[in-house]
This record gives structure tokens, C-alpha cells and sequence, in this order.
């Protein structure tokens, strides 16, 4: 560009913007609106400040209210604390399925496991110290009474007995020095050559000489006793069934030392069966009875029923009776089980349960039966046949029971339970 045309300056401001008075003017419009709003709104009206009684009243209340509302929500716990232990307690209490036993049809005989024992049984001990020579019987001998069947060797008791033997002899010395002593005082007493005293004292040395003598000998015996017991015989007729000691082995005298054999006599065997308490009126002393055993198939052996405990078992129900059983060849063992059968005729029903109901115990077979206060009771079981899917009961329950039928393993003896509602039946449509 040349200085002859220099560049114009604008003579005023653009058309959008505002000049200083219009800005001027629109803040004074908004003050004025601004005192005009704050004038049409009401100030709120004074109220004049609360006592301090009403305060205080007003302070208690809010807090009486807070008290209750703590006190609701306390109690509503504790009530539902409550019953949550209730449930908990229902949930561990098991509950149990119950059937009643069922009386079946009353048969003729009466059939009851037993065991077969020895009539008399006995084990052997020494009756002095000292070591086995030899034994003349092992087991399975039968022997007889006073049949000798071991030999002891007793030194010490031997020495005891010649030191006994020995000590006699000076007794008896003693005893004669003292009877012609008192012999002779007694005739210079006669001369009074020799005062009272001293002849009564001669006397009494005399008297004592012969306790002294009595003592002595009863030692002497007793020690000959004790020396004869090195010879063991047999106390009665029967059969060796165990032999413990062998030669060379120390013996010790009286129960404390080792048993030497034990002795059973055979010929007769007892055979004693609890008889349910139904037919404890049935079966008398006298009355035949038959026994079978499993390794005899197709034989009976008769007995004799020959006495009863005369009182029943208050645990069992039962009555226990005994059965003799001649056994002259010796073809029953003792300890052998069998079976006793009874002609008891028709009159007497008898009880099954399931066989789901037992429980396998150390102590025998159990059965829980559920009691009026709600607990289950453990009751030893006497069973008789087995019928497969039931079980006889021949003792032990009542008709009138509630048998708990597929028991728990972790059942206990009066142990809280619960009797499971039987199922409704379905109706046909």
C-alpha cells in the first residue's frame, strides 16, 4: 500500500456488541427484580422458645420409646432363638417306624435253644509248693475217682516235715524228763521233805511237756498233709478236658497258683433253657423232654426235666429250667449246642416280630421298644425259630408293644424318639 492511501479506522463498534450503559441498565433490572421476589416472600413466624419442663418431658419420651423398641426387638430375638433350639431339638431326635408284635396260631411244641454242660465240672490246683515230676492223664482221659494223676516234688516241705519229726523227738524227751520229775516231788511231798509250791510247780512243768508234746504232733501232721498233697488224684469220675502245666513247671499252691487239669464228669449232662413265662405252668419237674443236636440229624436223646429256678427273670421274662440227659457212651460233649423240645399241647399263642427289628449288641440280641414317655428301651431278646421274614419271641416282649422296626445302628437305651404317622391309604378312586 502507498502513503497516499492509509487504511480507515471503523467509526463505532460492531452491531452485536453492547456499550457500557446498556450493560448498566440490564444489571439494575435484575437488582430490581431480585428486591421485588425477597419482598413477596414471608418471612416464617417467630415462635418463642420451649421450657425446659416440657423439654425434659419431651426428652423422656423419646427415650421410653427407644427403651421399648429395644426391649420388642431383645424379646423377638430371644423368641426366635427359642424356637430355632426347638426345631434343632425336633431335627436330632430320630424318628422311628413302629409295628406291634403278632400273635400267631399256639402250636404243640415248644422248641428252645440250649447248651449242653458237664454235671459237674472242676478245675484242679495243687495244694503245696513246688515242681511237676509228670503227669500221668492228658486230656480226653477218662478217669476215676481217687485215680492218681500228677506227682509234685516238695523238697521244702519234706525238709519241714523231718525238722517237725526231729523237733517231736525233743518234745518227747522233754516230756519224760518231766514226768519223773513231778513223779518224784510228789513223793518227797508225801515225806515233806520238799515244800507245796515247788512240787505243784514239777506238776505244772509236767502238764505243759504234754501240751507242748500235743502241739508237736499236730504240727508233724499237718506237714504230712501237705507232703501227701504232692500226689494229685481225682476228686470224682469224669473225663480231662484240659491239661495246663508241664513236667518241670513251678506249682504253686491254693487258686492263686496255675490250674493243673480241669475234670468234667460226663455221664449225666445238664441241659438248662429259659422257658418263656406263658409256659413256665406247663412244664413240670418230671416231664420228658427230647433234645436234638445238629451233628446228629434224625436222632432225639431223651431227658427229664428235674428242677426249675422257681422264680422269673424279671429281664427275660423266662424261667430258667434244667433238663438231665443220660449220656453213657459219652457221644454228647459238653458244651455242644442243640435244641429242647417240649410237648406243651395247643394253648399258649406265640409272637413274631420282623426280623428287621433286631439289634446285633455285645451283649445278645436286642429290641428297641418305644415306651409311654417317648423314649426307646433296649430289651434282650429270646428268640426261638426262624421263620425266614419273622422270628419267634419267646420272651421279652408283649403283644401290646411298639416294636421299632429298622432301628439305627446309634440307637441307645433310653434314648428320645419320635414315632413316625403311619402312611393314609389311598382310596380307589
Amino acid at each position: 500500500m502507498s502513503a497516499d492511501n492509509p487504511t480507515p479506522k471503523p467509526d463505532s463498534a460492531p452491531a452485536h456488541r453492547k456499550t457500557q450503559v446498556e450493560r448498566d441498565e440490564e444489571i439494575e433490572a435484575i437488582q430490581q427484580q431480585s428486591r421485588h421476589q425477597h419482598a413477596e416472600v414471608q418471612r416464617p413466624p417467630e415462635v418463642p422458645p420451649a421450657s425446659s419442663g416440657r423439654a425434659l418431658l419431651v426428652t423422656g419420651i423419646v427415650l421410653l420409646l427407644l427403651v421399648l423398641a429395644g426391649g420388642l426387638t431383645l424379646f423377638e430375638r430371644i423368641a426366635r432363638g427359642r424356637v430355632l433350639a426347638q426345631e434343632t431339638e425336633q431335627a436330632s431326635v430320630p424318628i422311628v417306624a413302629v409295628v406291634h408284635p403278632t400273635l400267631e396260631k399256639p402250636d404243640s411244641e415248644l422248641v428252645l435253644p440250649a447248651t449242653l454242660q458237664a454235671y459237674q465240672e472242676s478245675p484242679i490246683y495243687a495244694r503245696t509248693n513246688g515242681y511237676l515230676v509228670r503227669w500221668t492223664r492228658d486230656i480226653g482221659s477218662k478217669v476215676k475217682k481217687g485215680e492218681l494223676l500228677a506227682v509234685i516234688d516238695t523238697p521244702e516241705i519234706d525238709q519241714e516235715l523231718s525238722q517237725a519229726r526231729a523237733a517231736r523227738q525233743q518234745v518227747l524227751a522233754q516230756l519224760d524228763l518231766a514226768r519223773i520229775s513231778d513223779q518224784r516231788w510228789q513223793n518227797l511231798r508225801k515225806s515233806d521233805s520238799v515244800s507245796a509250791q515247788e512240787a505243784d510247780q514239777q506238776a505244772s512243768g509236767y502238764q505243759q511237756a504234754k501240751a507242748n508234746l500235743a502241739a508237736a504232733d499236730a504240727n508233724v501232721r499237718r506237714l504230712e498233709d501237705l507232703e501227701s498233697f504232692k500226689n494229685v488224684y481225682a476228686p470224682f469220675s469224669g473225663v480231662l478236658t484240659r491239661r495246663n502245666v508241664d513236667p518241670g513247671a513251678l506249682i504253686n499252691a491254693g487258686g492263686t497258683g496255675k490250674e493243673l487239669f480241669d475234670l468234667a464228669e460226663v455221664a449225666t449232662l445238664r441241659v438248662f433253657v429259659s422257658v418263656p413265662q406263658a409256659y413256665a405252668n406247663s412244664l413240670k419237674p418230671g416231664a420228658k423232654a427230647t433234645i436234638t443236636l445238629q451233628e446228629f440229624p434224625g436222632e432225639k436223646f431223651t431227658g427229664v426235666i428235674v428242677r426249675n429256678a422257681q422264680a422269673i427273670d424279671p429281664a427275660t421274662r423266662t424261667l430258667l429250667t434244667e433238663v438231665d440227659v443220660k449220656n453213657p457212651d459219652g457221644r454228647l460233649l459238653p458244651g455242644s449246642f442243640g435244641q429242647v423240645h417240649f410237648a406243651v399241647g395247643g394253648e399258649v399263642p406265640r409272637l413274631t416280630v420282623p426280623v428287621n427289628a433286631m439289634l446285633f449288641r455285645t451283649e445278645g440280641p436286642r429290641v428297641a421298644v418305644v415306651g409311654q414317655d417317648g423314649r426307646a428301651h433296649l430289651r434282650p431278646l429270646n428268640i426261638g425259630r426262624d421263620y425266614g421274614t419273622t422270628l419267634e419271641v419267646l420272651g421279652g416282649l408283649d403283644a401290646n408293644e411298639q416294636v421299632v422296626i429298622n432301628p439305627p445302628d446309634s440307637l441307645e437305651d433310653n434314648q428320645p424318639v419320635r414315632v413316625a404317622e403311619p402312611a393314609a391309604k389311598g382310596k380307589n378312586s
